[in-house]
């Protein structure tokens, strides 16, 4: 059950890598909205976007996406895996969600974002890099707490709709 766990966050990981990839197939200000203020006020400036459509592309982002991740991991869990009671579906969120966490701390955000030039956008190169020592921590924290968390309100829900 482990390993069909662990593929099942693999499989939210690669849904995540391809959100990405189609965020920035025009270029990376398609996702400048993940990017810190300084970025974002950089390219409204040089006229790369506005301010309207970042915070556009930030509401779909988290109307689509988060959603959506909450769907996959419910489907796998509760659908899938048939997880009754709160500890068994606890584990397995936290499972799921952290093999993603993972992925977006070691593969995008460290090797996507932070050596190649897909992220990269014109104009804002001083501004590298994109992720900051202080970001990555934020990111650690709530990658590994927040994700605890969510696992438990999710499995806690679950406890109360599936009883």
């Amino acid at each position: 059950m482990l390993l069909q766990v662990i593929l099942e966050g693999i499989g939210l990981g690669v849904l995540l890598v391809l959100v990405c990839a189609i965020g920035i197939r025009k270029g990376a200000v398609g996702m400048v909205h993940l990017y810190s203020p300084e970025v974002q006020d950089r390219c409204v400036k040089l006229g790369l976007t506005t301010h309207a459509k970042i915070k556009r592309n930030a509401l779909i982002f988290k109307v689509v996406c988060v959603p959506g991740y909450i769907a996959y991991v419910l489907a796998c869990v509760y659908g899938i895996n048939g997880a009754r009671g709160f500890a068994a579906g606890f584990w397995q969120l936290l499972v799921i969600l952290s093999v993603m966490n993972l992925i977006d701390r070691f593969l995008i955000d460290g090797y996507w974002v932070g050596h190649t030039s897909a992220w990269e956008i014109p104009g804002t190169e001083d501004l590298k890099p994109y992720i900051t020592a202080k970001d990555k921590g934020k990111k650690w924290l709530f990658g590994t707490v927040g994700m605890a968390v969510i696992a438990a309100v999710l499995a806690g829900i679950m406890e109360v709709i599936v009883h």
